[in-house]
């Protein structure tokens, strides 16, 4: 199965651990693309204008970025 929820992250931040808990915790499967190990990704998040990490990308709902659990309930319920 695919995973309708891809989370961009990078190394030493602490909203994309935050973020990854709380999916976690809720038994809802992601994809993680780290754009420190993946920078291809770099250029196609910022040209969306994200500027922080994590960025989340869900099919069908607009992307968000940082740690926002409102959000992820609403993805999650």
């Amino acid at each position: 199965m695919m995973e309708n929820i891809t989370v961009y992250t990078k190394y030493n931040c602490v909203q994309c651990k935050m973020t990854k808990k709380f999916l976690s915790s809720k038994g809802v499967s992601f994809k993680e693309i780290n754009i420190d190990e993946e920078v291809q990704y770099v250029d196609e998040l910022k040209a969306n204008g994200h500027r922080q990490t994590p960025v989340v990308a869900v099919k069908g709902v607009t992307t968000f970025t940082g740690f926002r659990p409102d959000m992820l309930a609403k993805i999650t319920a």
